[in-house]
């Protein structure tokens, strides 16, 4: 049996800025992601909501180390309650934080800051309050862009 899938709400955002510090003090370098993107690629990076490892909402399509940060493009899917909740708050503009789930391969401390120029990605939740707070995301349309056709635009603040 085949079944079709719905093709979900299309974002895209920064998960990640280099060298800006989160609240928690951690400061990614520019190319912390670069191995271990080129080892998993976007598809070995889980997209969840509130980091919960029970709520996979959607996938990722691309992650782009850009001169600003990584930046990311992915799907919320409507395969569960929980992500249909997902894609309802984000069309809403209610949900529009990402937050990194990682292991730190490389780091050095500088001063109270921890920086990390080698990062283990494992996820990129969708996040009500992301630790870094310039680490947001956008919906773009209800089904997949175009290859080559997303170019990033910062979204608006409330």
């Amino acid at each position: 049996m085949i079944v079709a899938l719905d093709a979900g709400l299309t974002i895209q955002g920064y998960a990640s800025l280099w060298g800006v510090a989160d609240l928690n003090g951690d400061v990614v370098a520019k190319g912390a992601f670069a191995d271990s993107l080129v080892r998993t690629g976007a598809d070995g990076v889980r997209m969840l909501h509130q980091h919960e490892s029970r709520a996979v909402v959607g996938v990722w399509d691309e992650m782009v180390e850009d001169d600003r940060g990584l930046l990311v493009r992915g799907r919320i899917a409507d395969w569960s309650a929980e992500a249909r909740h997902a894609r309802a708050l984000s069309r809403a503009g209610a949900l529009d934080g990402l937050s990194i789930g990682f292991r730190a391969a490389r780091a050095r401390r500088d001063g109270r800051l921890r920086v990390l120029s080698g990062v283990e990605l494992w996820e990129v939740s969708l996040v009500t309050f992301p630790m870094l707070p310039g680490a947001r995301f956008r919906p773009l349309a209800d089904r997949p862009a175009a290859a080559g056709s997303w170019a990033f635009r910062p979204a608006s603040r409330r």
